[in-house]
């Protein structure tokens, strides 16, 4: 008789170290995968350096077989997403299991009862904390390889999903181009007439213009007017801000994220993208030291990967359908070009925003990584 699977809470150093291990097992000699930093998952639970835990109650579980992690997943009530859209859902995230109906289940199980105790009525993910956390389950594509900031999972994942009775919520897919030898004739002209009527201009800010002048909160800001209306989304707060800044917009070569400003110069428009670092975190194998660190560096000051990552665009809700996406195009194509970079590909882009699909037409976009986010009821007991 098989070993029946307990779902253990993360209590202890030695169950989160099982939860972040888990992974390399379920995917050992699986060259699609980028394993995310050890450190970063570990920040993610501690509420000195996730302050997106003031406003969400976060539990983590590991699935074991004996002595031996076999999945782990992660529930999240985010008060301030389901008090914006009206909802009591529990999400889940992290979710990694073997191909094994048992052990999916009963990871499942157990956020659902664990947001049932909550109040909570549906289960839905896998979504993060906020936006900006991994999201979408990854249903095609498999033989792509994954990117820094986005879910990989194994293919029979989805498919242990709809056989629990989860249903799709929402899609988002990804957009791939190839980076032309010159700017498209579409760009330029359209970039040439919105100057002009709009009197808006393309800047590279500095790190003084982030850190001492602000347009670190201004970007954020700007997003978060931005994303508000898009599915699941809520507004970061100050303190996750002044986190992102911190973290993250200090890493990012300042040339591969063209900000417009307005003539006020008031921010209006922002794109953030940076050098893939796919194969980079691949080697780093989810450790910054001893030698994670430099190949990480190698990437990001020498662009080593020939490809970039679209990480976000957004404009300021008053100057969206104006054609103020093409100045970023037409800066960033020539800023690839001069790079080398070869290919890019955006982050999740939902599949009903059209307006911001369509808006890649002149370069020939193949739409690739589909990922979903699942729902499901949670009746009286699972």
């Amino acid at each position: 008789m098989e070993t029946p699977i307990v779902v253990t809470p993360v209590r202890s150093r030695r169950e989160m170290n099982d939860f972040i291990g888990v992974v390399y097992r379920i995917y050992k000699d699986c060259p699609q995968y980028v394993p995310d930093l050890e450190s970063d998952i570990r920040e993610f639970f501690d509420v000195k350096t996730n302050p997106g835990l003031e406003f969400s109650d976060v539990q983590a579980w590991v699935a074991y077989r004996g002595k031996e992690a076999v999945g782990r997943i992660v529930g999240i009530i985010n008060r301030h997403a389901n008090e914006k859209w009206k909802t009591r859902n529990v999400r889940f995230s992290m979710i990694e299991f073997i191909d094994d109906m048992e052990v999916s289940r009963a990871l499942l199980d157990a956020v659902g009862q664990w947001g049932r105790e909550r109040g909570m009525t549906e289960i839905q993910g896998p979504m993060g904390i906020t936006d900006f956390d991994k999201e979408g389950m990854l249903v095609e594509d498999f033989h792509l390889v994954g990117t820094m900031s986005t879910i990989y999972n194994h293919a029979y994942y989805p498919r242990h999903l709809e056989a629990l009775g989860f249903a799709k919520e929402a899609d988002w897919v990804q957009i791939r181009v190839t980076i032309p030898d010159d700017v498209q004739e579409r760009y330029q002209r359209v970039t040439q007439y919105v100057t002009q009527r709009l009197k808006v201009r393309v800047v590279k800010l500095t790190r003084d213009d982030i850190y001492k002048r602000d347009f670190g909160h201004k970007i954020f800001d700007l997003l978060n007017q931005a994303y508000s209306p898009l599915f699941g989304y809520s507004e970061l707060s100050p303190k996750q801000t002044d986190l992102f800044i911190k973290k993250y917009l200090g890493l990012i070569d300042l040339n591969f994220v063209p900000v417009i400003l307005n003539e006020q110069d008031e921010l209006i428009g922002v794109a953030v993208t940076m050098g893939c670092l796919s194969q980079a975190m691949r080697k780093a194998n989810g450790h910054l030291f001893p030698f994670g660190w430099f190949h990480l560096l190698k990437s990001l000051k020498w662009k080593g990967e020939g490809s970039a990552e679209m990480l976000l665009i957004a404009v300021r809700p008053d100057y969206q359908a104006m054609g103020v996406n093409a100045l970023f195009f037409n800066d960033l194509i020539r800023v690839y070009k001069q790079a080398g970079i070869k290919w890019a590909e955006t982050g999740p882009q939902l599949e009903d925003n059209m307006r911001e699909l369509t808006q890649w037409k002149p370069m020939n976009p193949t739409f690739v990584k589909r990922r979903r986010c699942y729902c499901k009821a949670l009746g009286d007991e699972e």
